[in-house]
């Protein structure tokens, strides 16, 4: 058995599977679900979080980086 591990969303008691992993599931029949709860609280950050990923804010006077700069340092 192998393992894939991520964070998804429950919209209407479905959960959805992050399109990464969609893929590696068509053909399986049966998989083992272990569920962590996290808080509404822990949801909205998450989201803020995802939401910040994907669309960064710039702030006057400070030089984003990329990835690759950030680990050279």
């Amino acid at each position: 058995m192998s393992t894939v591990e991520f964070q998804a969303k429950v919209e209407n008691g479905v959960i959805v599977i992050p399109e990464e992993y969609q893929q590696e599931l068509v053909e399986v029949s049966t998989v083992k679900i272990v569920v962590f709860k996290q808080s509404q609280k822990q949801d909205v950050q998450f989201d803020i979080m995802n939401e910040l990923a994907q669309k960064p804010v710039s702030v006057p006077g400070i030089r984003s980086i990329t990835r690759e700069e950030m680990h050279e340092q």
